[in-house]
């Protein structure tokens, strides 16, 4: 497996809306992190979706290494 793109070390602080679909870029090329704008294309990665439960803010992993896709888990802390 490719080893995706970091596009920068820090989460990224997300305001999410309850009921609303989100889709996490996974491969560090999209230019609308944290999410998708299809840069994927043509490769092994996907965007992952994360559906909000509840209004509130959302840290995004920004360094597509966390373990909890989509959430930052500090996995940028080793790189």
């Amino acid at each position: 497996m490719s080893e995706p793109t970091v596009p920068q070390k820090a989460p990224i602080a997300i305001d999410v809306t309850a009921g609303t679909e989100y889709w996490w870029c996974s491969c560090g090329k999209s230019r609308t992190q944290p999410f998708c704008d299809g840069a994927h294309s043509g490769s092994e990665f996907t965007p992952i979706p994360y559906k909000a439960t509840e209004t509130k803010t959302i840290w995004f992993c920004a360094c597509k290494h966390t373990s909890d896709q989509p959430v930052c888990d500090g996995s940028h802390s080793k790189l």
